[in-house]
């Protein structure tokens, strides 16, 4: 249950970040956050532990009861507007992907999965959404040092920057977190985590 996620909205409603579950209940503890129930109401930690006894949904143990997961957070302390971009990290690149090689096909875990320049940065190709993808470890060692051509190999998709709704709502995720529904529109924002280097000026 740690492993899902929870959407994050400014006070405008609009969808600012994902976090983990874990951090969601921080903010939802310390007052950052409150809850968004499904009759759209604001409920601060207290009310929504106690409101979490009505839901038949994922929980999460405390020493005394068990917490109904929040699948939204609207923030109290203050408004932030989406910047404008996603980030260009490793986890967004597998979203994108859809944790999928995109040579051979395949599902594979993170940890079976690497990142793939199909232009060889030893050939000029940089490191940007349109040149980075999934790749499993055998696809990677077979491209080498070689572009796919060369290699035999064909792409399965050719990449771009994803859109937000990509990124916040990967296709697998749709019946999982149907609360996102009203929130989510093609509106690019940051997506917490770590970034990575890119040679571009501008992502």
């Amino acid at each position: 249950m740690l492993d899902a996620h929870v959407l994050v909205l400014n006070r405008n409603f609009q969808p600012i970040s994902v976090v983990g579950v874990r951090r969601a209940f921080v903010m939802l503890y310390l007052g950052v956050a409150r809850a968004l129930d499904r009759e759209y109401r604001q409920l601060d930690f207290p009310s929504w532990a106690a409101l979490s006894s009505e839901f038949h949904d994922e929980t999460v143990g405390t020493s005394n009861r068990r917490i109904c997961i929040p699948r939204v957070l609207v923030l109290q302390v203050y408004d932030r507007v989406p910047v404008g971009r996603i980030r260009f990290s490793r986890h967004n690149i597998f979203v994108r992907d859809d944790h999928q090689c995109q040579y051979c096909g395949k599902k594979l875990p993170r940890k079976k999965l690497n990142l793939d320049h199909v232009i060889p940065r030893s050939r000029g190709g940089k490191t940007n959404w349109e040149n980075v993808v999934a790749s499993c470890f055998p696809c990677n060692q077979k491209k080498g040092g070689h572009n796919p051509q060369e290699a035999g190999m064909r792409l399965i998709r050719k990449p771009k920057r994803p859109r937000w709704s990509q990124i916040a709502h990967p296709p697998r995720m749709r019946a999982r977190y149907r609360e996102w529904l009203p929130f989510l529109d093609p509106v690019d924002a940051s997506y917490w985590n770590a970034e990575l280097e890119t040679d571009d000026e501008a992502v």
